[in-house]
């Protein structure tokens, strides 16, 4: 089990922690050493005990923020995934298309017959 030095508010402590484990600790340290170092730098005679106790309670704050914010985001997600289930298994919506009345259909097709009859005389005068 390593033995790791770290540093938190100008003070080192020796501390173990499991194999394989140390970057966790370290990455702890720094962050509680962060916290600490805004109280050491308002109060100059602060107890090693009551700067723990302060960093750590700063970090419990920051960490029931974050919390907070997972759940929102959690139910966020949730109602997205709802809505998407919803939609994909949603009923087909019919959409409704225009018919064509056969007046308008029988009078395209007389116009297009007249223009051909048209363009049959105009290339048999041409040539």
């Amino acid at each position: 089990m390593p033995d790791i030095n770290i540093t938190i508010g100008s003070r080192n402590f020796d501390v173990a922690c499991q194999e394989g484990e140390e970057h966790f600790l370290i990455s702890a340290a720094k962050m509680l050493d962060n916290e600490a170092a805004v109280l050491v730098g308002q109060m100059s005679n602060l107890t090693e005990s009551r700067m723990l106790l302060m960093a750590g309670l700063m970090l419990a704050d920051k960490t029931a923020g974050l919390e907070d914010k997972v759940k929102l985001a959690d139910k966020k997600i949730a109602d997205m995934e709802a809505q998407i289930y919803a939609l994909q298994n949603a009923a087909p919506q019919k959409v409704e298309v225009p018919v064509i009345p056969d007046a308008v259909t029988d009078t395209l097709a007389e116009i297009a017959a007249r223009a051909e009859a048209m363009a049959a005389e105009v290339e048999g005068r041409a040539s």
